[in-house]
């Protein structure tokens, strides 16, 4: 898969600095995977959800929702966000 943007990971990690190492793990995972279908994201990455063509990504033991949309087809996955549990349940992202 090719990952789109490094940059939003980054600076994840730089806002929340208990995030260091974990994004950049998760990075070197998607970016070597082949993913087809959600049931392959979630054999390589357990806790990992769809809701609305958005690909929820849990990381750091559930502190941390990385949101991005996945294109199976063509490979690719935007990054659209990482935010906190918190952030997350006031779904803001959803607009």
């Amino acid at each position: 898969m090719r990952v789109i943007s490094r940059k939003a990971l980054r600076d994840a990690e730089q806002k929340h600095g208990d995030l260091a190492g974990v994004l950049d793990v998760w990075y070197k995972i998607a970016k070597k995977a082949k993913w087809s279908c959600l049931n392959d994201i979630r054999a390589t990455w357990r806790d990992t959800d769809e809701v609305g063509g958005v690909t929820i990504f849990n990381v750091k033991g559930n502190k941390y929702r990385l949101l991005a949309r996945v294109n199976y087809k063509s490979q690719l996955i935007f990054i659209r966000s990482v935010l906190t549990h918190a952030e997350y349940d006031k779904e803001d992202w959803r607009k």
